[in-house]
């Protein structure tokens, strides 16, 4: 820390500006926003009253007791004339003083109620006989107690930043000289204020810490009991002790039953009003319309025309919905009917209710398995069936479950029934095996039949092709099914029956989540993914009024999908875990402690943090980017500059703008220069092997950006390459030849090899053509027709003026060499074929060029006549005649014969 400028530390007018900076930050930070915590940071009744807080803080360090009485000690020591301006002025502050002990005593009260509250379910928590619901209020309520506590930690963070800043601006205290009364007082205050705010802080932590403690504990407690509660051992079925016990306790349950039917009959006889009657007759009605009623209803709402043979996946999946809900809906409501009836009227021992619950639960249930069996499977219209299974697959799948789900809920109404007339445990846990042992032979009948027995004779020789499933259900299923059947019979059998019924339970929940997950996915996927995909109206619509083309919807729909079956699936496994003791409160904690920060040994990993700090980073980007299209688009082409120099400033804008907010990220996420510079370190080593080469390209973009020896729009030559330099970008530069082929230059060859730039000075250029001329021409008139038809040429520099240089003498050509300086260099090409069409037509004219080319360049050959003679009697016998002979072909054939001799 550097010592703080003498200039704001004028003795005459220290103690008037502290009083006047506590007031005022007094009234700034005593806003209900800060939830009355700012004003610790400038608290000044500890200089004045330490006693106050001395019950609440608890002891202060010693290091912050000789500063917290300073002001005391010196006014002893000091002059009365130094003393006196202190003790004359005490104004103002005292009100601020007394309302600020008043808040902190609110908070430290708070944090108090906190910690008793913790204390008391901690000690409650010592207790052996808690039940799942005694352990489920203890963690809620310190889940909320812990919550309060977490925001309170976070609003004293800016409070406690605050005090400290305003420390700091004090400096270190000097150790050879003494501070000034109102110097010292001022320290001494804030650093009250600091220590105040820093040990609430720490003491909140601390209860945020036994609050999480408590959770684990519950949790713990609650994952030993579910383990203990489902692997305890009763006797078991095939032992005959139960079955002794079960026929001593028969004759106590028939007398049970028979006093639940007689209470059953006095509340009839009491309560059996022609009201209540008819309201219950009334309900008995309606649920019975309902439950007969839907199997008219479901086929005919559900729009399912077995004409059809090739439907939509649309109309499919919007039948099947319709087929579940209006199969399932009437059904629980009829039963709701029903049980609101008894319950309302009072007819029904309160005892029985859960045996009508059961019986009227089951009931619905068994219509919500057919009407899923229907939508999902649908046995009768193979054309509306979502599931990709056979005919044969999908009837053995609808009686299976069927059969499953009545059979669970004979099983439930019976254990619902031995708890309403306090049954004996032995005939309970005969009722349960019993019905375990029966779902567990019913799956195992199901399975069996499940097995490919239909064989297929091969029609031909040929390569194997696997026989053909009547099922199609996969092997694995297949071993699952077998796996759940040996362990649910096997462990009523030897026992285990609360096991058993465990996992018959969770079988049926698992397998009625699995395809409503199916459902929703397929869902999805044709009312999200192809709604946006195809050509279908939203798509249209969309792509009219947003501008969007088709790919970016494309792109849409797939994160759309993708994102739905992600929250989909999550939702699947919580309610698939939730039957093991997970519940959605675990789940939401960890979701939000993975989110908002944990631990992984003194590294703290905040997946909020990690995202708003990419988010940053992307809006950065997208920022860059538009004030990058700004530049290029709108203000430098508005400007003299010429393009390479645009590019440059466009490019260097951009790198800026990435630095800028790659250092707003790592800000965010709390990455300082000095731990960047231990990543940057680190990263050398990499940097030195790996990376060389990426790194050489990138400085040697910086380079060209820099020095620019090479500009956007610059015509250069780089071994066999010509072409149009079009981007430099960060790695590599794109030069377009003349034939539209792109051409990646890496940087570094730009700077460390050597580059023909023809327009690195301006763009004007020089061009050449060769000339011939016959030797017996003026040489001096066809130099100046050359030249004049440059001078002619609009494209050609007057200044310097086109030039002819006389190369050769030769025989029979006089050879000269025109040239000129056009205005660009691009144009070369057509000012050289402008000019060779000039110079010919003018030379041509004037004889200069004879239209044959020069005399000398005809030979003649003499003493070459009886060669030509020769020659000529040979192609004579190859001449056919142009009258044909009579004889037709057959004439022809000797011919024919004689050439072929005559051929060779």
């Amino acid at each position: 820390m550097h010592h703080i400028p003498a200039r704001i530390l004028k003795p005459e007018g220290a103690s008037r500006l502290s009083r006047l900076l506590v007031l005022f930050a007094a009234l700034v930070f005593a806003t209900p926003a800060a939830l009355t915590l700012p004003a610790f940071a400038q608290d000044p009744a500890p200089a004045a009253k330490p006693a106050d807080h001395k019950p609440a803080d608890g002891k202060a360090p010693d290091t912050k007791g000789p500063d917290t009485k300073a002001p005391d000690a010196q006014a002893t020591g000091a002059k009365p004339s130094e003393a006196k301006p202190s003790d004359a002025k005490p104004a103002a502050p005292p009100a601020a003083k007394a309302e600020v002990p008043e808040q902190f005593k609110k908070v430290r009260a708070k944090l108090d109620a906190a910690k008793a509250e913790l204390d008391a379910r901690e000690k409650q928590l010592g207790h052996t006989d808690l039940t799942v619901a005694d352990l489920t209020a203890i963690r809620d309520s310190a889940v909320t107690v812990t919550d309060e506590i977490r925001t309170l930690v976070t609003r004293l963070d800016a409070p406690l930043e605050a005090a400290r800043e305003r420390l700091a601006q004090l400096g270190p205290k000097p150790k050879d000289t003494q501070e000034s009364a109102d110097v010292a007082a001022e320290r001494g205050e804030r650093e009250a204020a600091v220590t105040r705010i820093d040990e609430t802080q720490r003491l909140a932590r601390a209860l945020v810490v036994q609050g999480d403690q408590i959770v684990d504990r519950v949790s713990n407690r609650r994952r030993e009991s579910f383990t203990r509660d489902l692997l305890q051992r009763s006797q078991p079925l095939v032992g005959p002790g139960l079955w002794t016990k079960v026929m001593g306790d028969v004759p106590r349950d028939t007398r049970a039953l028979q006093s639940a039917v007689s209470d059953i009959g006095l509340l009839f006889s009491r309560n059996g009003s022609l009201t209540n009657l008819l309201f219950l007759g009334l309900a008995f009605g309606i649920s019975v319309a309902l439950y007969f009623g839907r199997r008219n209803i479901a086929p005919k709402g559900a729009r399912r025309d077995a004409a059809r043979t090739d439907p939509s996946r649309r109309a499919v999946m919007l039948a099947a919905w319709r087929v579940i809900l209006l199969g399932t809906v009437p059904a629980v409501a009829g039963s709701y009917a029903v049980y609101y009836a008894l319950d309302a009227t009072n007819l029904l021992p309160s005892r029985l209710l859960p045996v009508a619950a059961a019986i009227l639960g089951g009931l619905a249930f068994i219509a919500f398995v057919e009407a899923l069996c229907d939508g999902l499977l649908s046995p009768e219209k193979p054309a509306w069936r979502p599931a990709p299974v056979s005919d044969a697959a999908a009837t053995r799948l609808t009686r299976l479950a069927v059969g499953i789900a009545t059979v669970i809920t004979v099983v439930k109404s019976v254990e619902a029934l031995n708890s309403g007339i306090s049954a004996a445990l032995p005939i309970s846990i005969a009722t349960r095996g019993i019905g375990a042992v029966a779902t567990a032979l019913i799956l195992a009948v199901g399975l069996h039949r499940f097995a490919d027995t239909e064989q297929e004779e091969e029609a031909c020789f040929g390569p194997y092709v696997p026989t053909k499933t009547t099922t199609g259900i996969g092997g694995p299923a297949r071993l699952l099914g077998w796996a759940a059947v040996a362990l649910i019979g096997l462990g009523a059998l030897v026992g285990y029956v609360a096991f058993a019924a465990f996992l018959i339970d969770q079988l049926i929940w698992d397998a009625s989540v699995l395809v409503l997950l199916y459902l929703l996915v397929q869902s999805v996927d044709i009312f999200v993914g192809r709604a946006l995909s195809d050509e279908t109206r939203l798509a249209t619509t969309l792509q009219a009024n947003t501008g969007l083309r088709k790919r970016s919807l494309n792109q849409i729909s797939v994160l759309a999908t993708g994102a739905a079956r992600l929250v989909l699936f999550l939702a699947a496994a919580i309610l698939v875990l939730a039957p093991w003791g997970l519940d959605s409160t675990d789940i939401v904690s960890s979701v939000r402690q993975a989110f908002f920060g944990f631990k992984v040994g003194d590294v703290t990993i905040s997946l909020s943090s990690i995202a708003f700090g990419i988010g940053i980073l992307v809006v950065g980007v997208f920022i860059t980017r538009g004030v990058q299209r700004w530049l290029e688009n709108t203000y430098l082409p508005a400007t003299d500059l010429d393009a390479g120099l645009r590019n440059s400033i466009t490019t260097v804008a951009g790198y800026c703008g990435f630095l800028i907010a790659l250092a707003l990220a790592f800000s965010y996420l709390g990455l300082s220069l000095e731990k960047l510079t231990i990543v940057a370190g680190a990263l050398s080593v990499g940097i030195g092997f790996g990376l060389q080469s990426i790194v050489n390209n990138f400085v040697s973009g910086l380079l060209l950006l820099w020095e620019r020896p090479i500009r956007v729009g610059d015509q250069v030559v780089i071994g066999d390459q010509e072409g149009i330099v079009k981007r430099i970008s960060v790695r590599s530069t794109e030069i377009q030849t003349f034939d539209r082929s792109a051409v990646i230059v890496p940087n570094s060859n730009l700077i460390s090899g050597v580059v023909k730039n023809r327009v690195r000075g301006d763009r004007t250029g020089r061009v050449s053509i060769t000339v011939s001329v016959l030797r017996n021409q003026d040489p001096v008139r066809a130099a100046e027709m050359i030249a004049a038809c440059a001078q002619g040429h609009s494209d050609v520099l007057k200044e310097p003026a086109p030039r002819v240089v006389f190369k050769k003498i030769g025989d029979p050509f006089l050879e000269f060499e025109l040239l000129v300086w056009i205005v660009d260099v691009s144009l070369g090409q057509k000012v050289v074929t402008d000019l060779n069409f000039s110079v010919f037509s003018t030379l041509s004219e004037a004889g200069f060029i004879p239209p044959l080319g020069p005399g000398s360049s005809i030979v003649t050959v003499q003493g070459l006549d009886t060669m030509q003679s020769a020659m000529g009697e040979i192609a004579s016998r190859f001449i056919q005649p142009t009258d044909v002979p009579e004889g037709g072909d057959s004439a022809r054939v000797p011919r024919d014969r004689s050439l072929r001799s005559a051929g060779g």
